[in-house]
């Protein structure tokens, strides 16, 4: 084994120490410190993980400086092309792709699966219509613990299939009728006659007193940009849901975790972020090209919401698929919206601009997924919702992961203190 030499002097007191190195498949290197508080006393401290792998994995694999995403060992402008969400979530969820049998199965079983118990529809009652979708979405996962008690015992691995394919099967239908509650809509059932991505469209979109036509453009956006989220290696929501998971507890409170975590505008919003900069442009009348030079004066306090990324410091592969896609819709559905405008604007201005181009600042996924979800309809505060549908096999592929392998431990990190030293209780009366 690889290990590396590492001499520490710490208030005098020298340490040598041999550490392992650990080589992943692509090459990665990764120095392994678990033995390094026992044998020195000390701790790293890296705020935010920047520098910490948290675990072995897989599933993922990311070069952010060469602008390469990886599912499982295949490249992802393949999977955007060829496949479909479902065949991409057998594949993160099981380690290979599916034969004709294997997927055909996997269809039936997420079609058999997608209606919600009864009782739950009198939750939704229980929010009001200003209710965020997220806040529904993650208490209506975590209520599936609820229904299915058997699923309780995370160690019990007969049971992970069944649960995995209700969460994925059921998701959608709860997703969709948190939409429905928020416009006052009556709920639409899932029909087993349509495929997965199908039936989100129905489900979201048609309404009982008259026919609705699912587009298949529309259908095939849907699935590529499902497939797009699907997984993205150790990311703030992926790492929750495992944290959560590795203190054992069941796939469904995990997954609500990561809902959570997937909420903020930092992470799974950041698409909702976009819209909300290119509504801001808009109602100020403010030029594009002003508003791209406020954003190059760093106290002007103006943000681009949408470039840039934290791995990515090439082109976000992902974004090159989805661009593509956002022409083809925009253009087939000949949609006159300012916003849309706008972005294009902005899209041009800053891939031209050597500020950005030198900063390796260019359009993320989330710039063009934004985008894409206005044109078709969705509301705003919906675009979280559906990153949380694409993200679910990853999620569901990395609780597994973790559950399977027999060296997890709960996640406990480490942390400096930093206030006061021991110091006595004052009774109330002699405080001042």
């Amino acid at each position: 084994m690889n290990s590396a030499k590492l001499s520490l002097d710490i208030e005098g007191q020298r340490h040598e120490l041999d550490l392992p190195v650990i080589i992943g498949s692509e090459g990665e290197k990764a120095v392994d410190i678990r033995g390094l508080r026992k044998n020195t006393g000390v701790v790293c401290l890296d705020p935010a993980f920047g520098n910490t792998a948290s675990t072995l994995s897989a599933i993922t694999y990311i070069d952010g400086e060469n602008g390469i995403l990886r599912y499982r060992g295949i490249p992802i402008e393949q999977l955007g092309e060829h496949s479909t969400f479902c065949e991409t979530s057998y594949l993160l969820i099981n380690g290979r792709l599916p034969n004709r049998g294997e997927l055909e199965g996997f269809r039936n079983r997420l079609t058999m699966h997608s209606l919600i118990h009864e009782d739950m529809k009198s939750f939704f009652n229980g929010y009001p219509s200003t209710a965020h979708p997220m806040a529904i979405l993650s208490a209506m996962v975590c209520s599936l613990s609820a229904f299915y008690p058997d699923a309780l015992d995370a160690t019990n691995t007969e049971l992970f299939d069944i649960t995995a394919t209700r969460l994925m099967s059921k998701i959608r239908t709860m997703m969709a009728f948190a939409y429905k509650k928020s416009i006052g809509q009556p709920f639409v059932y899932p029909r087993n006659d349509l495929t997965y991505c199908a039936n989100i469209v129905n489900m979201l979109f048609s309404v009982p007193c008259e026919p609705y036509h699912v587009d298949e453009e529309i259908v095939k956006v849907m699935n590529l940009l499902l497939i797009l989220h699907a997984d993205h290696e150790q990311n703030c929501s992926t790492s929750t849901v495992r944290m959560v998971g590795s203190g054992q507890a069941n796939l469904f409170a995990s997954i609500a975790s990561g809902i959570c975590a997937l909420w903020g505008p930092r992470h799974g919003g950041a698409n909702q972020a976009v819209i909300h900069m290119l509504e801001r442009i808009h109602a100020s009348g403010e030029s594009v090209d002003k508003y791209v030079e406020r954003v190059k004066d760093k106290n002007s306090g103006a943000r681009l919401m949408g470039f840039g990324h934290r791995v990515y410091k090439n082109y976000d592969p992902r974004a090159l698929l989805i661009k593509k896609a956002a022409d083809r819709v925009l253009s087939k559905l000949g949609i006159d919206d300012p916003l849309l405008d706008i972005a294009k604007r902005i899209e041009e201005a800053a891939l031209e601009d050597s500020y950005f181009k030198d900063r390796r600042l260019y359009p993320n996924v989330d710039f063009y997924s934004g985008i894409i979800y206005r044109a078709l309809g969705f509301p705003t505060n919906m675009f979280t919702a559906m990153f949380a549908l694409g993200r679910l096999p990853g999620w569901i592929a990395q609780w597994k992961e973790m559950n399977e392998d027999p060296k997890t431990r709960i996640s406990r990190p480490r942390q400096i203190y930093t206030g006061h030293t021991v110091r006595e209780y004052v009774p109330l009366d002699d405080r001042e």
